[in-house]
């Protein structure tokens, strides 16, 4: 069979790395990198029997911004925008993981009130990211109507976020010792509102997606994953809840204020798409709640520490620091050689972790599946490919 795909050199590497099966009636098929559930530019290589998923291979690099070697020519402080842009649908967790690492470093304190706020920003954000994921993967199997509903949401979020943030997308919020602006009155009001309005949400969404037949059928003992395979893979996030593991940062390790919060941690043992989803769906209820109670007890005080240095020079030395994202885990492995940039920085992406699932879990099951695994893993490509 000829494989070659006439690609860039990435693409031909990998074609020519993967050879068919002995067998002389299957199909090698790309999907991606320019294809509508993939969300950005991933291509993966399926070679097919027919309706049936023999092999699957992932392959990227085809927007690899060498996000890590940018962090060893950047200071501290100009480095923070590049967060942002790592996943851009939860920027906030991985804007706190970096601050989180160098505060630690240097040993900088946090004011409790910046605390809270970033407990409340980062939630809202969470939501936000829960959202699109919903609207764009009931768009990829085929309904049109949610992601209007999701947007819909997703508009009030952002335009509260912006008042405070100056962003609507790709936030850099967060500040070493705190945050770069204090919330008002006007800004809690409105997250209350909102927080109240989403409950009442969630039931139509209940109703009208949840409940619905059509979306069963497409994700119901669908790409089973068990609690083993996640642990080989490193998966987290609901992609692990989902087959059964009750393992999140904001339980597991906690950081900020979080211990002080009363929440659960959704989890579902079926290990499919739809106990993926349902894990989903549930976190946005339990950053509801978290958003709730923060406001409930947020203090007065400053929103940043003012003695913290602004042009941080860490003393030599690494620090790893982890928060949980909409996606799982996002670690910094940062190492100070005591200057003002880092003489390394390792980032710990989730969605990488996770898409190392579908070349398993895709094999046997059928190609009009691939979808809808591949929709529940959540990935964002930027973040992989960073």
């Amino acid at each position: 069979m000829n494989l070659d795909l006439r690609l860039n050199t990435s693409g031909d590497y990998y074609a020519r790395k993967f050879q068919p099966t002995q067998r002389e009636d299957t199909l090698i098929l790309n999907m991606g990198p320019q294809h509508p559930s993939t969300h950005g530019v991933l291509r993966v290589l399926l070679e097919i029997d027919g309706e049936y998923i023999v092999r699957a291979e992932p392959v990227l690099g085809y927007i690899h911004r060498m996000h890590e070697k940018m962090a060893e020519v950047r200071t501290y402080v100009q480095y923070l925008p590049n967060m942002g842009r790592a996943d851009y649908l939860h920027a906030l967790a991985w804007n706190w993981a970096y601050v989180g690492a160098v505060e630690r470093l240097m040993g900088i304190d946090v004011p409790e009130r910046a605390e809270f706020i970033r407990v409340i920003t980062c939630e809202l954000n969470r939501i936000n990211s829960h959202l699109l994921w919903w609207g764009a993967y009931l768009l990829d199997l085929g309904a049109f109507t949610p992601i209007m509903y999701a947007f819909a949401d997703r508009e009030r979020v952002m335009d509260i976020l912006q008042r405070i943030t100056g962003a609507r997308l790709t936030y850099c919020y967060y500040r070493f010792g705190g945050v770069s602006a204090d919330i008002d009155d006007r800004f809690i009001t409105e997250v209350r509102e909102f927080c109240l309005d989403m409950e009442e949400r969630l039931k139509l969404f209940k109703s009208l997606v949840t409940d619905n037949i059509i979306l069963r059928k497409r994700v119901e003992d669908i790409g089973h994953i068990d609690a083993e395979t996640c642990r080989l893979y490193g998966a987290t996030g609901p992609v692990l809840r989902g087959s059964g593991i009750e393992y999140d940062i904001r339980r597991a390790e906690p950081y900020s204020v979080y211990h002080r919060f009363d929440f659960k941690v959704p989890t579902y043992d079926e290990g499919d798409a739809m106990a993926r989803y349902m894990v989903r769906m549930e976190e946005i209820e339990e950053s509801i709640n978290i958003i709730t109670q923060a406001l409930d007890a947020l203090p007065q005080g400053q929103h940043i520490n003012p003695l913290a240095p602004r042009r941080p020079c860490p003393p030599k030395g690494d620090i790893y620091f982890a928060v949980e994202s909409g996606r799982g885990k996002v670690g910094i492995h940062l190492v100070s050689h005591g200057g003002e940039s880092p003489y390394r920085l390792k980032l710990r992406a989730p969605s990488f972790s996770n898409l190392s699932l579908f070349a398993e879990v895709s094999a046997g099951t059928l190609l009009s599946d691939a979808v809808s695994i591949l929709g529940s893993l959540d990935l964002v490509i930027p973040e992989i490919d960073r």
